[in-house]
């Protein structure tokens, strides 16, 4: 099952695709895609329901971040064991966790804004998971449970504000519009194995990101378990996964992004994603 939300920012309301690929209303059925929707009992409401009864959404509309009510933005760093060899770093021996700022959180097609005095914007083509239910100090085998679905993410970076100006890592993640999140929420029963996702991303056309969720160094029910012992994680958060190669601070020289370009990245089975670069 796909969930989404659509509508102006800030006024989105939720919906559903079709088996025939439309886009479909769920105003009035629920509030949103996020707190108790996200339950088991929740989504298997929605399973019962005919999308193709529903009121169609015009394709053209705008898309927002697929979940709402999000509480938490947690990010993975240098999850991937390639991504860590090209930046030069070291495999942790224990998840490195960072909080994006929620008020980054945007719709998947919404432009990337390079921030005022930015010159090291990055991108990086990552697998969200959405928790479904409450997890607190659970199990690596009973962590996938607490997952109500997945969602394509680009976590985007400034790397100068994030490594050259001190500190942890956050201020250099929670610029405005640095977390697309989306088209859809695709259920976990529709994702049979998440550590066998291929991704991608591209930079006006040209391929930048060609990985796996396969090369994780910490796969995803050890994370949602991981970070449970260290905070109640709440329908609606976000954990996003880490990046394999291919983004700029990995370059040689170095490449980042610039007012006019174009990015495009997807997972497979998680749909796609194109943003527009301008400046703030």
């Amino acid at each position: 099952m796909k969930l989404f939300r659509h509508g102006p920012r800030g006024q989105e309301r939720p919906g559903i695709v079709a088996a025939d690929g439309s886009l479909r209303d769920l105003t009035g059925l629920v509030p949103d895609i996020g707190g108790a929707v996200l339950s088991d009992a929740g989504l298997a409401m929605l399973r019962a329901v005919d999308p193709l009864a529903l009121p169609q959404v015009d394709p053209a509309t705008r898309l927002g971040a697929c979940v709402a009510g999000t509480g938490k933005f947690i990010c993975i760093g240098l999850n991937y064991s390639d991504h860590a060899a090209e930046t030069g770093a070291t495999v942790p021996p224990e998840p490195i966790i960072f909080m994006k700022a929620t008020s980054a959180i945007c719709g998947p097609n919404d432009p990337i804004i390079i921030p005022r005095g930015s010159v090291k914007t990055d991108w990086e083509v990552e697998l969200a998971v959405i928790i479904g239910s409450p997890a607190k100090y659970v199990s690596e085998a009973n962590a996938l449970a607490h997952v109500a679905g997945y969602a394509l993410t680009n976590d985007v970076s400034e790397r100068a504000f994030q490594i050259e100006r001190s500190g942890q890592w956050t201020k250099g993640k929670s610029c405005d519009n640095f977390g697309q999140i989306g088209p859809w929420l695709v259920t976990r029963d529709a994702v049979p194995d998440p550590q066998a996702l291929p991704m991608w991303l591209t930079v006006n056309g040209e391929t930048m990101q060609n990985g796996s969720t396969r090369t994780m160094v910490f796969g995803v029910a050890y994370l949602v378990s991981y970070l449970s012992q260290f905070m109640t994680l709440h329908p609606g958060d976000v954990v996003s996964t880490g990046t394999p190669p291919g983004v700029g601070l990995g370059m040689v020289p170095q490449r980042y992004l610039k007012a006019g370009d174009v990015v495009e990245l997807g997972i497979e089975g998680l749909g796609t994603q194109r943003q527009d670069v301008i400046a703030d």
